[in-house]
Formats: C-alpha cells, sequence, structure tokens
C-alpha cells in the first residue's frame, strides 16, 4: 500500500478523487479538504507572515524572491518519520505553494523510504487532467484517474450565452493588481464569456488600474489567490477607494463578485468543476440554479457596509 505525502492542496484533492485517501500519510499546511486530513501530520510551512494586507504579502514575497530564498520551510525531520512511497508538490508556481525545489531541498539529507517526487504542472485544464493522470499512472492506478478525468470533464460543457458575451475581467491579486490566467481564462470562455486580460496557459498578468477603467467591463470577478470570502471583502478597500471605482459599468450595474480564490478559483484540482459552476452563477443569474452562492461566491453588493 502506497504511503503518500501530499504538499499541494489540489493534489491532496486528486488523491481523495482518486479513492486513496486511506493513503495519505502527510499533507502541507494549506491541504484542508476533505476536512478530515486536518488530523493529519503538517509537513510545511510558509516562511513570511501570510495574515497582512495584500501589499504587504506581495512586498515579502517578492524580497523573498530577491534573496533567492524559498517561501516555504519542508519539514524533513517529519518527512522521514513518515516513510513515505510518494511526495506530490508542483512546478507551476514558487509562490503558491511548496515547489519541486523546496522538496528537493529537504531531500537533500537523504530519507531511507527513497519517495517517489510527483511533480504537477497545473498551468491549463489539459494540465489539470494531466495531473490527474500522472498521480494515477505513478499510485498505479492509470485506468481509474482516465475514468475520473472523464467523469469531471462531462460536467464542463460549454455554454452558449444567452445574448453577446459577458466581457469578464477576473482579478487574482488585489495590490498591486494581478488578473487570473491559467486555467482560469478557459472556464471564462467555457462559459460563453470574453477575459479581458488573462491568457489560456499563462500565467496570472499584472496589471493596472487604468487598464481596468479603460476596459470598463461587464463584469468583475475578484478570487485573490489564498483568500476566502471574508478575507476578500475585507481588502476591497484596495479597489473602491480609487477615483472612478462607483463609475464603473460592473459596479453601477451590480455585477461585481467575490470568489473563494483558496478554495475554488486558484486550486487547480478535481473542483475545477465547482469553480465553473460558481463562474456560471455569477456570470447567468437566475438561469442556473445557485448551489454554489454564499458558499463559492457572493455579489459585493450582499457585503453591505464594504460596498461604501
Amino acid at each position: 500500500m502506497p504511503r503518500i505525502v501530499s504538499l499541494i492542496a489540489s493534489a491532496t484533492e486528486i488523491v481523495h478523487a482518486l479513492g486513496q485517501l486511506e493513503s495519505l500519510v502527510g499533507r502541507s499546511h494549506e491541504c484542508d479538504f476533505p476536512p478530515s486530513v486536518a488530523s493529519l501530520p503538517v509537513c510545511t510551512r510558509p516562511r513570511i507572515a501570510v495574515d497582512g494586507s495584500s501589499r504587504e504579502i506581495d512586498r515579502l514575497v517578492k524580497e523573498s524572491a530577491r534573496a533567492t530564498l524559498s517561501v516555504y520551510d519542508v519539514f524533513d525531520d517529519v518527512l522521514a518519520r513518515l516513510r513515505p512511497t510518494h511526495i506530490l508538490t508542483q512546478v507551476q508556481c514558487d509562490v503558491c505553494a511548496v515547489s519541486l525545489r523546496d522538496v528537493e531541498l529537504a531531500l537533500a539529507r537523504g530519507i531511507a523510504s527513497h519517495p517517489e517526487i510527483v511533480a504537477l504542472q497545473p498551468d491549463s485544464l489539459a494540465g489539470i487532467w494531466q495531473d490527474i493522470r500522472r498521480v494515477a499512472g505513478a499510485l498505479g492506478i492509470a485506468a481509474h484517474g482516465e475514468e475520473v478525468v472523464a467523469a469531471l470533464q462531462a460536467r464542463m460543457r460549454p455554454l452558449p450565452p444567452p445574448g453577446a458575451p459577458l466581457r469578464v475581467a477576473c482579478i487574482e491579486w488585489l495590490e498591486p493588481l494581478m488578473a487570473a490566467g491559467n486555467w482560469t481564462p478557459e472556464l471564462i470562455a467555457l462559459a460563453g464569456a470574453i477575459d479581458l486580460f488573462g491568457e489560456p496557459g499563462r500565467h496570472s498578468p499584472w496589471m493596472t488600474w487604468e487598464q481596468l477603467q479603460a476596459a470598463d467591463p461587464d463584469v468583475i470577478v475578484i478570487a485573490p489567490c489564498g483568500f476566502d470570502l471574508a478575507r476578500t471583502a475585507a481588502e476591497m478597500y484596495w479597489l473602491t477607494d480609487r477615483p472612478g471605482w462607483h463609475d464603473l459599468r460592473a459596479v453601477r450595474t451590480g455585477r461585481v463578485y467575490l470568489a473563494d480564490g483558496n478554495q475554488y478559483f486558484n486550486r487547480p484540482g478535481p473542483r475545477v468543476v465547482e469553480t465553473f459552476q460558481a463562474l456560471i452563477e455569477m456570470l447567468y443569474p437566475g438561469q442556473a440554479p445557485t448551489r454554489l452562492g454564499g458558499l463559492a461566491w457572493r455579489n459585493f453588493n450582499s457585503f453591505g457596509s464594504a460596498n461604501s
């Protein structure tokens, strides 16, 4: 029986989707779904304070990058004690989660179990599906992996827009401003809308306030990486305090939505299907059952005084 340590939240969800949760023996500090994984030993921690504002976190991350330091610690002593046969990590982003480099440094002194390192690279929808196949193959259940991928893909049919395609800005960081990239533009396209800033399969691009004003989107979706709904609402002053915020079309028409970036929009695993469903609910209110409203997303106006 394999002994799996997952050092990325989306990989933990992949293990769960593959029916291998009983083989999971360790997790990262960010792995929180399904809730039962909370009892597993934690193998990582952030090196920077992650409870500051968007601007403060960005500053700390950039300072670490300039000093060629990792944003995360990996506990080599805990890994040695857990004796994993497989360690799941990623090579997509050194900031968003523990990276392959972090794992290799932690294993430099050697672990008796000689684990196989499985590095994921979820830079697109195809990348997410391939990561599920990659984990399944490493665990010797490749055929089941194909079944899981097919079932997820079947739930993500392209949606023809009921009218002219909506022009959407999806924001992944508030200060400085960053648009969502990677798989998010694909989700927006599948939903029959136009992504104004992100490009499929490419890293999230920086953007300026002036660019957002000039584009004047029909819909603005705000899903900061690692933030839940409450924290996103608390940081909205980075936008609402800017001159011209109330003049934006999406603001005037009540089409600004906050989304849970931590659990959904920025987590490239099986629940990308739920992210797609949340996007449909935001873009076409009243035309699809609202199952994820209040959980994965909320209209910004529903936060009351936060909108002032």
